[in-house]
């Protein structure tokens, strides 16, 4: 869910891995290179499921070289690869999944097809120069993306639970039912300091940010009357806020002295699932940006047709029609470095994979650390990213169930907040609830729903550290921690919901997130707060090896980690090549 879709996602680790059937067309799986092993080892597990082991026996099948080899097909990744097509490189995509999509693949099961991640969008449908950075990089790979629209979630907090609308005026009458007439007054306040500065905030097109200094042309040239304009629109007062722009988002919440305390929570609620950090931690930026898309006239929210796999599929086919080529179960064992240089990847049995130009890795900051010779990394280097805060992991709860007795007019969302005192980033205080297919029923068989809950990046590592995920104790740890998401799933749901009826019920935990997306301690990211420290840019120390991602700059969240994959696609083509394309994309 996560405002603008920032969540991990998984495979539980019950869940024999196989495609989907309607991951992809007949014709993009014609080009889509799947070496397959011959001998998979399937392990049995204390529910009695099998889970495959991804294992690489057969040799890479296609040419074993390319102009930029990305490691990774989550959303940035295929963000990246899609645009180097688009340039007209030769670009190889190598996934140690059998399904592409990282943190926001999609899987099924007995007909029930789940979101394993994010599942909360808006601007899809967006165009221009402050379109999200999603849809510019789908526009520039001439792909659409059907939608379903809304305008609400279900919000259960601990002064009531009313259905939370977007756009200017709604919200305020929740505001005066469960906080008062001071809250009403203090979100005004805050709305018409911060939507002005979202020109601002939105001034600069991601799609037009590169790596080196041709970003004075691509960006600072091309758009400076735009940027100009906008502060001359602010004025004085409005010029100096947007200097605040950079700098965490509580110092503007702090300069208008907002001290309504149902404000500022509900301010760190919003911040936490757009970017994992609350509101002392998140760029002032990243909240304009997304109070210009969720509070402005005409404003709604979107789900994608088919669900958040259509994403992936999107971008799949974006990549293969300008041909650059997937593979998948290709696990990358390390990165071959030479002379300070990286010049290709080794693959889990060997083979060597040459890339004439760059590797791009899609992957944290800690598991690319990993893939490297320790002696080709400069100790400062390794040093910054080992003592980097991590994100903790998370709880999940993927069912298929009856949908009888189940209310009709229930909502897609659902945000439960057990308490404030705490923090919405302590441990099993926040469950966030998604039920996609009363938006789109294809994820469920005829009568049927899918949900997801889970807990957003809160669920601590320690506790599982270590576990032998066949031992009693690992099912008594698995039940105990999922019981909050029961009892989030029930409160939402109803009476009407029985989850003995539910004919699919996958926890996951972790220890999953570690094994399947081969996440440090099953890490939501790296807890980088802003003033305090920032994202890494996506070079590296090693020539011609770069990373995308949400261990780079811009940061946590889906449109951020599609603005990382453009940056880096963009930093290795020519000005004229970058030019070109922001003038056919019309930015």
């Amino acid at each position: 869910m996560a405002l603008g879709s920032s969540s991990i996602n998984f495979t539980p680790d019950f869940i024999q891995l196989r495609r989907p059937r309607s991951t992809f067309n007949s014709k993009c799986r014609s080009r889509t290179l799947l070496p397959r092993s011959s001998n998979n080892a399937s392990e049995p597990y204390s529910n009695g499921y099998p889970s495959t082991t991804l294992t690489q026996n057969k040799p890479f099948q296609g040419k074993p070289e390319a102009d930029v080899i990305v490691i990774g097909s989550g959303i940035g990744g295929l963000c990246c690869a899609g645009l180097l097509a688009r340039y007209k490189q030769d670009v190889l995509v190598l996934e140690s999944h059998d399904l592409p999509g990282g943190a926001a693949h999609s899987f099924e099961i007995k007909g029930y097809k789940f979101d394993s991640g994010p599942s909360l969008f808006s601007g899809f449908q967006s165009r221009g120069p402050q379109a999200n950075p999603l849809a510019q990089v789908l526009d520039a790979l001439g792909e659409s993306l059907p939608c379903a629209t809304y305008d609400s979630w279900m919000v259960y907090i601990p002064e009531g639970e009313f259905l939370s609308r977007i756009g200017p005026t709604e919200f305020f009458k929740d505001l005066e039912k469960y906080a008062g007439q001071n809250a009403v007054q203090e979100w005004r306040k805050l709305l018409d300091a911060v939507l002005p500065l979202s020109a601002a905030a939105m001034a600069l097109p991601p799609l037009s940010i590169r790596g080196d200094w041709g970003v004075l042309s691509t960006a600072g040239a091309r758009y400076a009357p735009s940027l100009l304009k906008s502060f001359a629109q602010m004025g004085p007062q409005g010029a100096l806020s947007a200097t605040k722009l950079l700098r965490p988002f509580l110092e503007i919440i702090d300069s208008l002295e907002l001290k309504d305390p149902f404000i500022r929570n509900w301010v760190d609620l919003l911040s936490f699932l757009l970017a994992g950090v609350k509101s002392d931690g998140v760029l002032a930026a990243e909240m304009i940006y997304m109070f210009s898309e969720w509070y402005k006239p005409g404003c709604c929210l979107e789900y994608p047709l088919h669900g958040s796999g259509a994403v992936v599929d999107a971008l799949v086919r974006g990549l293969q029609k300008f041909g650059g080529r997937l593979s998948l179960r290709s696990h990358v064992e390390n990165i071959v470095v030479e002379d300070g240089r990286a010049i290709g990847v080794r693959l889990r049995g060997g083979q060597f994979v040459r890339a004439k130009k760059a590797v791009v890795s899609n992957a944290s900051m800690w598991d690319t650390l990993s893939l490297l010779p320790k002696e080709v990394v400069p100790k400062s280097y390794q040093e910054r990213i080992k003592t980097t805060p991590q994100c903790e992991s998370f709880m999940h709860l993927h069912l298929g169930f009856d949908a009888k007795g189940i209310r009709e007019d229930l909502g897609i969302h659902h945000i439960v907040v057990n308490g404030w005192e705490r923090g919405v980033d302590a441990d099993q205080n926040v469950v966030l609830i998604s039920v996609p297919s009363v938006l789109s029923p294809d994820l469920a068989p005829p009568g049927e729903h899918v949900l997801h809950a889970y807990t957003p990046g809160t669920e601590p590592f320690e506790l599982w550290e270590g576990l032998d995920r066949r031992s009693n104790e690992y099912k008594e740890l698995k039940a105990q921690r999922s019981e909050v998401l029961w009892k989030a799933v029930e409160r939402a749901l109803g009476p009407g919901f029985d989850h003995s009826k539910c004919e699919v019920k996958l926890v996951g935990t972790p220890l999953t997130h570690k094994r399947f997306l081969r996440r440090n301690r099953g890490t939501y990211g790296p807890a980088i707060k802003a003033g305090k420290n920032s994202f890494p840019g996506h070079s590296t120390p090693i020539t011609q090896l770069y990373c995308c991602g949400d261990s780079t700059f811009p940061g946590i969240g889906v449109p951020a980690v599609a603005a990382s994959g453009a940056i880096v696609a963009n930093s290795l083509v020519s000005v004229s090549q970058h030019s070109e394309l922001l003038d056919a994309v019309g930015i």
